[in-house]
Parts: C-alpha cells; sequence; structure tokens
C-alpha cells in the first residue's frame, strides 16, 4: 500500500439512479490533495452496479481506489452506508451523499483540525449549501457539538457528507441504525450516539457542498418525517430533560401533520409546543399550514435561507 496508512481514508457513497450527480461526487473525492490512500466504497442501492467506475492507480504516490458493491443490508440510505462500512479497509471512513460534493482541501481540513482537539475521533467542516443556484455558507460552533448540544438543535451545518471518524470510533457506534422509519433523520442518531463518545473536531471553512433540491429523498415525505421524529423522541428519553429540543421536534411534527391535512393532531402538538417553548419558531409555521398554506411553498422560502423545517 502506498502512502501513509494512518491517515488512509475510505469513502462511503451510497447511490441511488443519479449517475451524473455521482460522477460529481467521485470527482469531489479524488481531487483531495491528501499525503495518504484513498478508497472510495460505491454502494448502489436497489440499481444495477455500474463496475465501469472501479479504478485503481497510484497518483504521486499514493493509491487512489474506487470499489462498487451493491447493498446487502437493508434497502435504504443506513443499510447501504453499513454495507459500505463494512467493506471498508482503511483506519478512517468518511462519507459522501451521491448529490454533494467535496471541495478542495476538505481531507486536509480535518486532519488538521483532529490534530488540534484533544481526543477527537470525527470530524466535521464548514459546508456551502447550494439552493437554485445560490450558496449560503454555514459554520459549525464546536463548543454545540456535544450530546446535550445536539439534544437542542439538530444543527443542520453538521452534514453527513462532512463527516469524518476513525473506523474504530464507527465501530464502537455499531451500524447505523435501520430501524428508523423511512431512513429519516438516521444521520441526526448518529450523531448523537457518537457524541457521546467523542469530542468533535471542526474544520471551520466551508469545505463541502450540500446541493438541496426538489430529487432529494425526503424532499416532502411529511408522514416519513412525522413518524421517525416520534421513533427519535422515544430512543432518546433525554429529549423531556431538553425543552427547547423536544419543542423543535414537536414543530417540525406538527408542521409535517398541518401537511398531511391532520389539522387535530396538528394542533394538539402546537398546544404541547407552546407549554415547552412559547418562543420555538415552528408552530406558527404549522398554524399557517394548517390554514392552508401550501407546505412545499415553506420549505422552498426555508431552503431560500439555508434552513429546513
Amino acid at each position: 500500500m502506498a502512502g501513509n496508512p494512518d491517515n488512509a481514508v475510505s469513502t462511503v457513497i451510497a447511490t441511488l439512479d443519479r449517475p451524473e450527480l455521482l460522477r460529481r461526487a467521485i470527482d469531489g473525492v479524488l481531487s483531495q490533495n491528501h499525503g495518504a490512500d484513498i478508497e472510495i466504497v460505491i454502494v448502489f442501492d436497489n440499481d444495477a452496479p455500474d463496475r465501469s467506475l472501479e479504478l485503481e492507480e497510484v497518483v504521486d504516490g499514493f493509491e487512489r481506489r474506487i470499489v462498487v458493491i451493491t447493498n446487502d443490508h437493508s434497502k435504504g440510505l443506513a443499510g447501504a452506508r453499513n454495507t459500505g462500512v463494512a467493506k471498508a479497509t482503511h483506519p478512517w471512513i468518511a462519507f459522501c451523499d451521491d448529490d454533494d460534493e467535496w471541495l478542495p482541501g476538505k481531507l486536509a481540513g480535518q486532519f488538521e483540525a483532529l490534530k488540534a482537539t484533544p481526543g477527537a475521533r470525527v470530524a466535521t467542516t464548514g459546508i456551502f449549501i447550494h439552493y437554485e443556484g445560490d450558496d449560503i455558507e454555514r459554520i459549525p460552533d464546536p463548543s454545540k457539538l456535544t450530546f446535550s448540544g445536539f439534544l437542542n438543535d439538530r444543527m443542520t451545518d453538521v452534514h453527513p457528507s462532512a463527516t469524518l471518524a476513525s473506523a474504530e470510533l464507527i465501530a464502537e457506534l455499531g451500524d447505523v441504525d435501520e430501524t428508523i422509519p423511512g431512513g429519516y433523520a438516521e444521520d441526526y442518531d448518529w450523531l448523537l450516539r457518537a457524541a457521546r463518545l467523542s469530542p468533535f473536531a471542526v474544520a471551520p471553512k466551508p469545505l463541502i457542498r450540500v446541493h438541496w433540491h426538489g430529487a432529494s429523498f425526503f424532499f416532502e415525505k411529511w408522514k416519513v418525517i412525522d413518524t421517525a421524529l416520534e421513533f427519535l423522541v422515544n430512543k432518546y428519553p433525554e429529549f423531556h430533560d431538553h425543552p427547547e429540543g423536544l419543542a423543535r421536534i414537536r414543530g417540525q411534527q406538527a408542521v409535517a401533520q398541518a401537511a398531511m391535512k391532520d389539522r387535530r393532531r396538528a394542533l394538539k402538538t402546537v398546544t404541547e409546543i407552546i407549554k415547552l417553548k412559547p418562543t420555538e419558531k415552528r408552530w406558527p409555521v404549522a398554524l399557517l399550514v394548517a390554514a392552508g398554506l401550501p407546505a412545499g411553498q415553506v420549505l422552498k422560502a426555508a431552503h431560500k435561507l439555508g434552513k429546513g423545517i
């Protein structure tokens, strides 16, 4: 094996029928000026694998390798990621969604951040959220990247495509949870578990571009969102000790319930939110949606600000 084995990285890319976007994601990984070997494990989820993507070469003394496999876990992103992790061979594992792209210096910035953060076995970076032609910069606040911090706030600027973790930590965490309904928020669940075991290192520059668009898998899948969030609240009883975080989750559920025309449940959830945190910004949105404002219109307006519901 060429290069520095201690910093060698396996990158897992799960994909489903988006070949042009996938090639952009691959190019972003291969373009990294990283002084160690890089392996890309492409996991095709429920479609025929493209073996033409496979690669094995040495560039400037470092191995660049692409392995193509099919998902042999449950269908969906969580199962595909678990399949890829099981195939990964290097001591560091990164993830990249097939519609996102790494920018130059992403891995170098993360390893610098890891060196500067005692005990850290996981690193993230700032991001650009790209929506309708505009880039919105988001930089995570390292002081908030704790278990308690993630309970209070999902922090969308901590993105799975920016995640790099030691294979040792990932083994301790175990599989990405494939039982979450629809696979929604499996990345949030992963962050909560990781924050219990390791500090987060942060490269404070936008080093990936996250593309938000109508083809994103969970765009307007309201029933899945509502059910999955209830699953997470039950999985983490600690939410009940963090009223701010619980109010945020309930706010997302209230919007989803209103979008599904289940006004009675939405109003009941809004009542709970007001008791938890009257200033939670999502409950007025839920009332507007329940009154007839199209939820998709609200979602698009939020995306233009680089935010979700």
